[in-house]
């Protein structure tokens, strides 16, 4: 049995004994009849970011065959702002890869991630899942490597406190029980992910504990590994789903808002990348162990396009009051090594040549495995109110630009800061780096200045790009933080109105 079969939890990988992103019709079908499935879910994203489910019960065989073969109709206009009623059947096709047992539904039931196609049977050009399959496709196009990526997503629990054991407030990071409350329920959540076929690297409790009016707000985070960016942000997707579901299962609410109140800590969807060669290997590190061109080139290029990027990862008003000084969140245009001010950083990677394994437990046999596979570069401006498929779209779309502007390992070297830009001492510094935009409407006037950027080798439709534009502007927020950060009121209702974003 290879690796990648092997303590699988999906139960689809584990039955057919096939790697997911082999499975094929035939292999839906006979784990439908094997296993007794009696319904399939068909969802995908629409244009608010969160996924649509359809249902259907399986009548006999050939209805099965049929709605695999070649999916069913639905109204795009009611999915996707951009497309016009009077023109809007759209078809829906779901890929195989992505199928899990659902783990919700008391009717046995495969659910599958599906694909837009338009009239003609043509992809549909400005769908969330088709515009990060091109913007990958021209990375590797004119990179020749692979775009990988995972996410962190932070979100918090919330629900009446028990007033015993209370964490201490802002110090929640990695807290254990009883002080921290919702380990059980966050762990739940990543068996869950993990059956669906989410590639789970850790999770924890964070920052974030506070309790307000007998009620407990804690911070938790499950963070991912690295895996192509399409697969990223489908695991992304499924993950958000599973963990509202299971918080409402349970009599918790959950939400993955940026920020949910004054000066205690927001929530990140912190974006990790790397890039892999044709035969697997990361190319982040050079020869020496150290930042390789290639990683500088795409950390340049994220320099380059940081202020649109916010359009696609910042996409509500409250997203800005998360984006202020002194909360671990970036409000400068610069990078660093394990510098959390910055906008890039490059975490700790595992480069000494210590077997620090052995060092405290003797005895212990080496792996032999390259720890250079590790390495990632990571962009920590967005939050949970991004589409996924368009912020790593977007990502896909700097990091080319890397290797397409000029100059770009000076450009890496200017915005480059081994600081904390927000000490006093470091004010000149500060000074001299740009700024990521403090609205909406700033943020679409940045994307409308790239927008030929984004749209160049037919990566994001221009229909998409305008509408994501009018829409920012309609939020009208240039002075909004400022007025919320003065009127308790407004913030709250601000928030309430954003608090199930994405």
């Amino acid at each position: 049995m290879t690796p990648e079969l092997l303590l699988n939890k999906n139960h689809l990988v584990e039955v057919l004994q096939k790697p997911a992103h082999e499975f094929t019709k035939s292999d839906i079908i006979d784990y439908v009849k094997s296993q007794g499935i009696e319904m399939i879910n068909f969802m995908y994203p629409a244009g608010d970011g969160r996924l649509k489910t359809l249902n259907f019960v399986i009548n006999n065989l050939s209805y099965l065959d049929t709605i695999l073969s070649f999916g069913e109709r639905v109204d795009g206009s009611s999915l996707f702002a951009h497309i016009e009623p009077g023109n809007s059947d759209l078809y829906v096709l779901p890929r195989f890869r992505t199928a899990f047992l659902d783990p919700f539904a008391e009717i046995p039931t495969v659910t599958m991630l599906c694909t837009f196609f338009d009239k003609d049977g043509n992809r549909l050009e400005n769908s969330p899942e088709y515009t990060l399959e091109k913007a990958c496709k021209a990375f590797r196009d004119t990179t020749g490597l692979q775009f990988e990526a995972m996410g962190e997503l932070e979100f918090y629990v919330i629900a009446p406190d028990d007033e015993t054991y209370p964490a201490t407030d802002q110090r929640g990071y990695h807290e254990s029980a009883p002080f921290a409350k919702f380990n059980e329920f966050r762990t739940r959540c990543m068996s869950y992910i993990a059956a669906t076929g989410g590639q789970i690297k850790y999770g924890h409790s964070e920052v974030g504990n506070f309790t307000i009016n007998g009620t407990i707000y804690e911070q938790n985070e499950i963070e991912f590994l690295p895996v192509r960016a399409e697969d990223a942000a489908d695991q992304l997707v499924v993950a958000k789903w599973i963990i509202r579901n299971l918080a409402h299962e349970m009599g918790y609410t959950v939400t993955f808002a940026p920020k949910i109140t004054t000066g205690k800590a927001g929530s990140g969807l912190h974006i990790h990348m790397r890039f892999t060669d044709p035969n697997g290997q990361n190319v982040m590190l050079d020869s020496t162990r150290h930042l390789s061109d290639d990683a500088r080139r795409a950390i340049a290029g994220m320099m380059e396009m940081a202020q649109s990027i916010t359009a696609f990862g910042n996409t509500n008003p409250t997203s800005y009051f998360r984006l202020v000084p002194h909360q671990e969140a970036p409000t400068n245009i610069c990078w660093g090594d394990r510098n959390r001010s910055v906008l890039v950083r490059v975490p700790l990677g595992w480069t000494a040549q210590a077997d620090m394994c052995a060092l405290i437990n003797p005895g212990s046999q080496a792996t032999g495995g390259s720890t250079t596979q590790k390495q990632t570069v990571e962009i920590r401006s967005a939050d949970g109110s991004a589409d996924i498929y368009f912020l790593l779209a977007a990502l896909a779309v700097a990091c080319r630009q890397g290797w397409e502007m000029e100059n770009a390992l000076g450009k890496a070297q200017a915005t480059y800061v081994d600081v904390d830009i927000h000490r006093a001492e470091n004010a000149d510094k500060l000074n001299s780096l740009d700024h990521l935009p403090a609205s909406c409407s700033e943020s679409a006037d940045c994307l409308q200045k790239a927008r030929d950027i984004y749209e160049a080798k037919g990566v994001f439709d221009p229909r998409m790009i305008d509408d994501t534009i009018s829409r920012l502007k309609a939020f009208d927020d240039a002075e909004l933080v400022t007025r919320a950060r003065a009127d308790e009121k407004l913030m709250t209702e601000l928030v309430n109105r954003y608090f199930h974003c994405g």
